[in-house]
This record gives C-alpha cells, sequence and structure tokens, in this order.
C-alpha cells in the first residue's frame, strides 16, 4: 500500500517594493557565505506577490513587523524581524535568515506556512498578529 505524502501548497505572500528590492540584493550578497538560507530567501522573494510600499496592508509581515504566531510546537511568541545585523533573540529579534524568519515574511494575520529548521524537521506556524514599529521620532 502507498502512503499519502501532504504537500500543503505556500500561502500567497505579499511584500512591498521597498522590501523586497532590498532582501533580493541582501540574499544575492549572502549566497557566497550562507547558500542554503540564500537561497530560501530568494525561493520566497520569487513566489510573493510585490506591491507598492504605501498599499500593504499594515496585518502584512514586513522587515521591522512585531509578529506574534503560534507555532505547532507550543506557546504563541512574538518577536521582531529584522536584518541579521539587528538580530537578538535576547530582545525577541530574529533575522529573516533564519528559517522562521524566512518563513515570517509576506505572511497576514490568519495565515499559516510550514517551514523546515535547520534539524531538518518540518514545522508550522500560523500568524496570530502582525504590528507596525512606530515611526521614527513619532
Amino acid at each position: 500500500m502507498q502512503e499519502k505524502i501532504k504537500h500543503k501548497r505556500k500561502p500567497v505572500i505579499k511584500i512591498g517594493a521597498t522590501d523586497h528590492a532590498k532582501l533580493l540584493s541582501f540574499a544575492e550578497a549572502m549566497e557566497s557565505r550562507n547558500p542554503e538560507m540564500a537561497e530560501e530567501l530568494m525561493l520566497e522573494l520569487e513566489r510573493a506577490k510585490v506591491v507598492a510600499d504605501g498599499s500593504l496592508p499594515a496585518d502584512v509581515v514586513q522587515m521591522g513587523s512585531i509578529v506574534t504566531y503560534k507555532p505547532d510546537t507550543g506557546e504563541t511568541r512574538t518577536v521582531t524581524l529584522v536584518f541579521p545585523g539587528d538580530a537578538d533573540i535576547a530582545q525577541g529579534k530574529i533575522s529573516i535568515l533564519t528559517p522562521i524568519g524566512t518563513a515570517l515574511i509576506g505572511l497576514g494575520t490568519g495565515q499559516a506556512i510550514a517551514w523546515t529548521a535547520r534539524d531538518g524537521r518540518t514545522h508550522e506556524l500560523e500568524i496570530v498578529e502582525v504590528r507596525q514599529p512606530a515611526p521614527a521620532g513619532a
């Protein structure tokens, strides 16, 4: 008897034009140092619907977003999605170049995605809430 393998399609993601351009340049620059994560990020960027920055809904994860998500492994977590130089796990700032950071980009509230951890195991997470940071100087 053949086992049926369940392949979930990845959800539609939206990324603002500015973040898309920055992240694409960043992924290309990272190719030689971290090829696996650079490729994962590029694959997400390729499948993203790129929209004008001003038309991106506030509940969509973008760089700098404060994201609350529920993983299949436990308690709800709140993190801020940042570039690697700003990452600080103690402050809840996770890098776009982590498997979970790459999985979060472009998702909206209520969307879920399967992602593969560094140990090769597949997990799923669901976006509970997305908040955008206050503008600088506000």
